[in-house]
């Protein structure tokens, strides 16, 4: 997160997801990637002595954010990856709830000037999220628009420790959709999905998976490509809810798109 105001726009309660954020091996391509399939435009600020900030925006609104992995994070073997943020009302308290819980605490919990609190955290099962406790910045200004964050899902090993560890953890309600899809609530809200991470998808490690709203899932996974992307799933119809893709930009990380279904009216 960064220094910054404030802004009206979705209307986030604890327990939501209230931001994502690229860390990338090369900021300047990912800038080009993602404006050319999105739209965004950049907003950079400093972060640190050496570093910057890169707001993501669409319609002068704060969408996400951007940074470039440094040296000691690149020594870890962290690959450039998006991060999905979960808005809290006291950071220190989730956090000593998560390790109590048999989560790992990577980062924090530590303050961002003028913005909040924040803590990087892997759940028992490996999925790695942040918790945001709020000051003046609350989140994204804008989303479930096309071009913004739109879901947040866990793709995990065990559904069952994973599916423990988030209700407890938050206050998530678990409702099943279809055979093995899980989706977390708060309230009458939904707050993010769970699916089982099988052998057959190959070599890929438990993660937060974060969304983007298209108008054209088709188009965004064919421009994908042509920008240099690669396409980890083609894009496919989940009945009631819309077509989706998976698609990892030209720096190794990757994202899903959804052309969510219209209402008939």
């Amino acid at each position: 997160m960064s220094e910054a105001r404030m802004q009206g726009g979705p209307d986030y309660k604890p327990g939501m997801f209230c931001w994502v954020e690229l860390g990338t091996s090369d900021s300047a391509a990912a800038k080009d990637f993602y404006n050319k399939l999105f739209a965004w435009n950049y907003n950079d600020m400093p972060m640190g002595p050496d570093g910057v900030y890169t707001m993501l925006t669409l319609n002068g609104k704060d969408t996400g954010g951007l940074y470039e992995l440094d040296a000691e994070m690149r020594a870890q073997g962290i690959p450039p990856h998006w991060l999905s943020y979960v808005l809290v009302t006291n950071v220190d308290e989730i956090t000593a709830k998560a390790k109590a819980s048999g989560a790992t605490l990577l980062k924090g919990p530590f303050d961002v000037p003028g913005a909040g609190r924040m803590a990087v955290i892997q759940d028992p099962t490996g999925a790695v999220f942040a918790i945001w406790e709020a000051k003046e910045h609350t989140g994204a200004g804008i989303s479930n628009v096309s071009g913004t964050f739109c879901w947040n899902e866990v793709v995990t090993p065990d559904t069952r420790k994973a599916g423990d560890f988030y209700t407890n953890l938050f206050g998530w309600t678990t409702q099943q959709f279809g055979d093995d899809y899980t989706i977390f609530n708060i309230g009458d809200r939904g707050a993010g999905g769970m699916y089982h991470l099988t052998p057959e998808m190959g070599p890929v490690p438990p993660h937060w998976a974060v969304y983007f709203a298209v108008d054209d899932c088709d188009a965004i996974a064919q421009k994908t490509e042509e920008l240099g992307g690669r396409v980890l799933k083609a894009p496919t119809d989940i009945p009631t809810i819309g077509r989706f893709a998976i698609l990892q930009d030209p720096q190794s990380a990757a994202f899903a798109i959804l052309k969510p279904e219209q209402p008939e009216h």
